[in-house]
């Protein structure tokens, strides 16, 4: 059970959509629509991403894909240098999936139900409530990691929120708070009032509580336990990982493999990898000697979501002709080539310092 009991959800949603009208984001190029499509496109896109980072994203993806018949046309090895740079790349398969099937079994268009949305492709509960709510006005809760935090706050929700009982309490009380208040509700200022207040003023650090509209009700702030709430995850130790990259370079072409899906950057273009240096020197060996240089470049760590992982990049410059043949998976990319290449972050920052992409 949650700890502030007062009555007055109504209020809670008014007080919410009051500030956002006043205070909450009004400009971002995914704002003002009932296109479905766009609202969909920015909800994935913002998923574990900041929203400075993904606008430029999101431009760069409606004008090559416009439209979900577009999308849903393109083959995969289209849409991955659009969303190469971004992360979680399941997010770019799952979206072109969507598309397909949009395409395919409704008619080029999205349903208006949640629980019909729900079903598609890469689109879970809160996502699809949000598409409901903006496009269509549909008295759906969203409950994503800012909306949490608002709820645990307000409302003295302890529990790792991640644990079924606590996920449910906040469903529960999510969706109270919408069939309380009045049919007047406008939807779309209240979930972007949710997630306006969770970025802006209720944030993970230190809370801006003095600009809160809730803050006179607000478990957390009259009880001093801002800190305490969301309840914060055990901590555990995320796994290392080692990896050699070979930048394998013939005269102003680089090798490249294309990685299999699904995977962490199941269809972009990376640097083969290897365990050690023996299997690397190996790999040179195969593909043909001499090699006027063989560089060992600064390591690089880059954090996953459940692991971190350490590449060793070693520059390798093949004199003359290369004796093997490129692989089912593998090409060689002109360096002039690269910057269109879809590249996952890390490798792309890799082959920028040596050949400022």
């Amino acid at each position: 059970m949650y700890l502030n009991e007062r009555p007055g959800l109504a209020d809670f949603a008014k007080a919410i959509v009051d500030w956002q009208k006043q205070h909450g984001r009004h400009h971002l190029p995914w704002q003002d629509t009932r296109d479905a499509y766009r609202i969909w496109l920015s909800e994935i896109m913002l998923q574990q991403t900041q929203v400075t980072t993904v606008i430029g994203y999101y431009e760069r993806f409606l004008k090559r894909f416009p439209t979900i018949s577009v999308l849903a046309e393109a083959e995969q090895d289209e849409v991955m240098p659009y969303w190469a740079g971004l992360g979680y790349y399941a997010r770019a398969r799952n979206l072109h999936r969507c598309a397909q099937e949009l395409a395919t079994n409704w008619g080029g268009q999205f349903p208006e139900s949640p629980e019909q949305i729900a079903t598609l492709p890469g689109i879970g509960r809160s996502t699809a409530a949000a598409i409901a709510a903006f496009a269509y006005g549909k008295r759906s809760p969203i409950m994503d990691g800012n909306v949490k935090r608002v709820f645990t706050r307000y409302f003295g929700i302890y529990g790792v929120s991640s644990l079924r009982a606590t996920e449910q309490l906040l469903w529960k009380t999510a969706e109270e708070a919408v069939h309380a208040a009045p049919d007047t509700l406008d939807m779309a200022a209240y979930t972007q009032g949710l997630m306006d207040l969770g970025s802006d003023c209720c944030t993970r650090g230190k809370p801006d509580c003095a600009r809160c509209p809730l803050q006179a009700s607000c478990y957390a702030n009259t009880h001093g336990v801002q800190s305490e709430l969301p309840t914060p995850k055990p901590k555990k130790t995320s796994p290392q990982r080692e990896c050699k990259m070979l930048i394998l370079q013939r005269q102003d072409q680089i090798l490249l493999e294309q990685q299999v899906s699904p995977g962490i950057w199941g269809g972009l273009w990376s640097l083969p990898q290897y365990g050690d240096v023996a299997a690397l020197e190996v790999a040179c060996t195969n593909w043909g000697q001499p090699c006027r240089e063989s560089q060992k470049m600064a390591g690089l760590l880059h954090v996953f979501t459940h692991f971190k992982l350490h590449i060793e990049p070693w520059h390798v410059v093949c004199d003359g002709a290369v004796v093997a043949e490129p692989g089912p998976r593998q090409a060689w990319v002109p360096v002039t080539e690269l910057g269109a290449t879809a590249l996952p972050a890390p490798v792309k920052k890799i082959l920028s310092g040596l050949f400022a992409l």
